[in-house]
């Protein structure tokens, strides 16, 4: 498999590990125990919500993949932030949530993983935490790329709640999927370095 691909089969599994994690810390209602074949909309519920989370998880996640290949094909990065500044306008227009302020934190988010995504594919390896490890060389500096990440991330949540008002329950997900995230970061940590 090419790092591309090895990269996005990653953070695919990666936001699929979020999801579950989230909808576990989510307590089912009693109905779901009492009325026969809750199981299966529970199961279509989760396979919902994963595809959901996936699908939005990556959108940035591949716009700074293909940012970060074109870097490396010497393309120019003025002309591909415009680019990509465009392409966040447009997704954040179809999911009505677009706010100036919430596409520029979508834009420094890419931003901080088309580095991350530079690194890795510059990096040898055949694995995807190989990459990470030759990529960084170091807990430290690993530890680093996930603070200014999440940091980034926190910023659209932020930005989101200001698009969207605030809502307990919307600030409730939002938490819970910013926990998940940060344990399974902390697995990955734990498990290379």
């Amino acid at each position: 498999m090419d790092k591309y691909n090895l990269i996005l089969s990653a953070e695919k599994q990666f936001a699929r590990e979020v999801t579950l994690g989230v909808i576990v810390q989510q307590p089912l209602s009693a109905w779901h125990y009492l009325i026969p074949g809750m199981f299966i909309i529970d199961f279509l519920r989760r396979n919902t919500a994963i595809s959901r989370y996936t699908k939005h998880f990556l959108f940035p996640r591949k716009l700074a993949m293909d940012a970060a290949q074109r870097l490396l094909r010497d393309d120019k990065k003025p002309a591909l932030d415009a680019q990509i500044e465009v392409e966040i306008g447009n997704w954040l227009k179809a999911l009505n949530l677009y706010s100036q302020k919430l596409a520029q934190a979508q834009k420094a988010a890419v931003d901080v993983l088309t580095d991350h995504y530079l690194k890795l594919l510059e990096a040898d390896g055949s694995g995807y935490f190989d990459l990470i490890e030759n990529a960084y060389h170091s807990r430290e500096a690993y530890e680093a790329h996930l603070r200014k990440l999440s940091l980034s991330e926190n910023e659209v949540d932020r930005a989101i709640i200001a698009q969207l008002g605030e809502n307990e329950r919307l600030k409730e997900k939002l938490l819970l999927e910013t926990q998940q995230v940060e344990l399974r970061r902390n697995k990955i940590l734990e498990d290379i370095f």
